[in-house]
């Protein structure tokens, strides 16, 4: 037989994996809810601000001419993706931090080839749909899901972790932390990637600190595409506990918090309400706020600082030509 006429052998075809962590604790979310709710200043986590509206509705934001940060990261992706790929060297397996629908991810592959890709988000349901994708484009890729809400604990579950291992956290979720949780994260970062290889790392967006007239409207902006998104939270916490929030009592309020060097978001009564749920209240006055969420924007010395202290024994980083945003890879 002619060797040409032989047919090669088609790759290995994989479907992607699911490995739910935590598991939805209605209660637990119900508890910290409350607890916020009555806190002397009521707040509430940013990861409420996440059911399928407001996910749908974030991913609308992100289009809006005001919020440059997603452009501004995918133009730094691509101006210098090629120079990150040098600079990690091989990758094991690319460990999706909040992974979403994995499009960050996605435009990266190629440029990466890891040989695993994990993306983690809190609901592994959320995921199934994105990975189908992700594995129908690389279909010889190594691919898992893991359901874990991370901003409480990163344990990844055993034998995670293959070859030398990348964390991607991009689009500047870290701001979500505060400076403390920030470094306890990082940290949790930085042993679990020492823990698998001495040459692994991060590789993370980071919002720059910049001038106010560009960072207000980014989280105020025009269409009120971003108030929609903040006021969609009441509605999530009136099916969580139960509670009678109305959003037309509600306004959306976006303010840059200069000695805190944080952008933060709250929803303030229009009038004097009392929010009720089972076996409690509360009465807000006209004027009060609900603190939602915050975006803290950091000066690239002042980051590089905060990597070195959760341990990354070096770090180079990439910005945009005016210097809004970077993209720092940090070396375990």
């Amino acid at each position: 037989m002619n060797p040409a006429s032989v047919s090669p052998t088609p790759p290995t075809v994989r479907s992607p994996r699911f490995i739910q962590v935590d598991q939805a604790d209605h209660a637990a979310a119900r508890d910290e809810l409350i607890d916020g709710l009555n806190a002397t200043a009521a707040h509430t986590s940013p990861k409420f601000l996440y059911d399928a509206l407001g996910s749908r509705l974030f991913e609308a934001i992100t289009e809006l001419v005001e919020y440059y940060p997603t452009r501004t990261e995918a133009a730094i992706f691509n101006q210098h993706g090629a120079a990150m790929a040098k600079a990690m060297g091989e990758v094991g397996t690319l460990v999706d931090l909040g992974a979403g629908n994995c499009a960050k991810a996605m435009g990266l592959m190629n440029t990466l080839t890891p040989q695993r890709y994990v993306a983690v988000d809190i609901s592994v349901d959320f995921l199934q749909e994105s990975l189908r994708t992700v594995q129908r484009a690389h279909p010889t890729l190594d691919v898992l899901g893991v359901g874990q809400d991370f901003s409480k604990s990163l344990q990844l579950p055993a034998d995670t972790l293959q070859g030398r291992p990348v964390f991607f956290y991009p689009g500047s979720s870290i701001g979500n932390f505060t400076p403390v949780q920030a470094l306890s994260f990082l940290t949790g970062v930085h042993e679990q990637t020492r823990a698998q290889s001495e040459t692994g790392g991060l590789l993370i967006g980071i919002d720059l600190v910049k001038a106010n007239e560009l960072l207000q409207p980014a989280y105020d902006d025009a269409l009120g595409v971003t108030a929609a998104f903040n006021l969609n939270v009441l509605l999530h916490l009136n099916r969580l506990i139960g509670s009678d929030f109305s959003p037309r009592d509600w306004q959306h309020v976006a303010l840059f918090n200069t000695e805190r060097s944080r952008i933060e978001m709250h929803l303030q009564a229009r009038r004097a309400v009392t929010v009720t749920w089972p076996q409690g209240s509360r009465q807000f006055e006209q004027g009060e706020r609900l603190h939602t969420e915050n975006s803290y924007k950091y000066t690239v010395e002042g980051f590089a600082a905060l990597l070195s202290a959760a341990g990354f024994k070096s770090s180079q980083r990439w910005l945009d030509d005016r210097g809004w945003f970077a993209v720092f890879w940090a070396q375990s």
